[in-house]
C-alpha cells in the first residue's frame, strides 16, 4: 500500500496542472497579503479562494487522474491487490499530492504574513475541502464508466454545493419564515462542507455579518469550541463517506 500511495504522489507531483496549480495559489496568495497591511482582509480574500477554487481543481483534476489511470487501475486489479487497498491508496495518493500544493500554496503565504489562528484555521478548511472533494471525484468516477459524464457528475456536484445549495437554503428559510427553524438550519448546514468551512473560518474572525443566516444561528447555538470541534467532527465525516462509498461499489464493479 505505502509503494502504491508513493508512486501515485510522484506520479502527481510530476504533473504540471499541479505544478501550476500550486503555483497559482502560491501567487494569488502572496498578491493579496501585498496589496493590503490589513492581513484581515487578505485571509477574507483567500477565503473565497478557498471556497470555490480549492474545491473546484481538487474534484476536476482527481476525476480526470482517475479516469486516465483506468488501465493502470484495471492492471492493478489483475494482481493479487485488494481492491479496498488500491483505491484507498489511489485517494491516499491524490489527496496528499494536492494538500501539499495548498500547503506551499496557501499554507507559507499564511506563516508569513498572517500566523494567527485565523490564518491556520483557513488552511486547515481548505486541507479538508481538498479531502472531502478528492473523494467525492473518486466516487463520481467509480459510478459512471464515460469519462465525460463522470467529470459533468463531478462538476455538478461542485456546483451544487457551491451555488445551487444556499439557493435553496434561502429558499426555505423563506417559504417556512414563521416556523422555528434554527434547529433545522443546522441540521442542513452541516449537508455541506463548503458552508461549514466557512463557517469555521468566520467563526474565529468573529464577523458576523458575512455569515448570513446559518452562522449567525450556528454561532448563538454553539458556545466556545463546541461548534469548532462538532464542525470538525462532520468534516471528518464528509471526507470519510465519500469515499467509503466508493470503496463500496468498487468492490462489486465489473472491470
Amino acid at each position: 500500500m505505502k509503494k502504491l500511495i508513493k508512486y501515485v504522489m510522484i506520479d502527481i507531483l510530476r504533473n504540471k496542472v499541479v505544478l501550476g496549480y500550486t503555483l497559482f495559489l502560491l501567487a494569488v496568495s502572496m498578491s493579496v497579503f501585498s496589496l493590503d497591511d490589513n492581513s484581515s482582509k487578505g485571509l477574507l480574500s483567500l477565503l473565497n479562494i478557498v471556497l470555490i477554487i480549492v474545491p473546484l481543481l481538487s474534484v476536476i483534476f482527481s476525476t480526470i487522474y482517475v479516469y486516465n489511470s483506468s488501465e493502470f487501475i484495471e492492471l492493478l486489479v489483475s494482481q493479487p491487490i485488494k481492491r479496498t487497498t488500491l483505491l484507498t491508496s489511489i485517494y491516499a495518493g491524490l489527496a496528499s499530492s494536492l494538500m501539499l500544493a495548498v500547503i506551499i500554496g496557501i499554507g507559507l503565504p499564511v506563516l508569513l504574513y498572517d500566523r494567527s489562528d485565523v490564518g491556520l484555521t483557513l488552511v486547515l478548511a481548505a486541507v479538508m475541502l481538498t479531502a472531502v472533494f478528492t473523494g467525492l471525484a473518486i466516487l463520481a468516477s467509480v459510478i459512471t464508466r464515460d469519462k465525460a459524464k463522470g467529470i459533468g457528475v463531478a462538476i455538478l456536484l461542485w456546483f451544487y454545493f457551491a451555488i445551487i445549495f444556499d439557493g435553496l437554503i434561502l429558499f426555505l428559510l423563506f417559504q417556512f419564515a414563521d416556523y422555528p427553524l434554527e434547529k433545522i438550519s443546522i441540521g442542513l448546514t452541516a449537508l455541506n462542507p463548503i458552508d461549514l468551512s466557512r463557517i469555521l473560518v468566520l467563526l474565529k474572525m468573529d464577523i458576523s455579518a458575512m455569515m448570513g443566516y446559518t452562522g449567525a444561528v450556528f454561532k448563538e447555538f454553539f458556545e466556545g469550541m463546541t461548534g469548532y470541534f462538532f464542525i470538525i467532527l462532520v468534516m471528518l465525516a464528509w471526507i470519510c463517506s465519500p469515499i467509503m462509498l466508493a470503496i463500496k461499489r468498487f468492490n462489486k464493479k465489473d472491470l
